[in-house]
């Protein structure tokens, strides 16, 4: 029997905002119509190499601090890259981002990484400014739903 394809959702939500797009993208990926795909949530402090390996895709979530991704999804990042360099080219992956007057800086670094990685973007980023809104949290829903779309194959 094939194992159930897995989507692994990285994320550091500090804030109610970054919180209430995680929850649209978890919404999105759970959706029965994106496919049957397990959706494997850890906080970026406690995810690492071996979370990575067994993911068929992967969305990380991320506050924008002073113009640079949560010091947590770094720590993440940092911890998967030498044991995941090699054996993950080519993983489907997206972004949700989160800033109150910026997010630039946070997207290009978390993307400079997966470029590195040869990770394969998969979807738009998700890049909001100020309190996430309807429309806002539907690109959320999308991105996750996307994604398991992705993985489901």
């Amino acid at each position: 029997m094939t194992p159930m394809p897995r989507l692994l959702v990285v994320q550091h939500t500090p804030s109610p905002a970054v919180q209430a797009m995680l929850e649209a993208v978890l919404r999105g990926a759970r959706n029965p119509e994106a496919g049957d795909v397990s959706v494997v949530v850890r906080a970026a402090l406690s995810a690492g190499p071996a979370d990575v390996l067994a993911a068929d895709g992967v969305i990380l979530g991320t506050p924008a601090n002073i113009g640079y991704m949560s010091g947590a999804l770094k720590h993440f990042l940092d911890q998967v890259y030498y044991p995941c360099l090699e054996v993950t080219v080519g993983l489907p992956y997206g972004v949700f981002v989160h800033g109150n007057d910026d997010t630039a800086g946070a997207l290009r670094a978390v993307h400079r990484i997966a470029g590195g990685l040869r990770w394969r973007q998969a979807a738009a980023d998700v890049s909001v400014v100020g309190a996430p809104d309807k429309a806002d949290l539907e690109a959320c829903d999308d991105l996750g739903a996307l994604l398991a779309v992705t993985v489901a194959g």
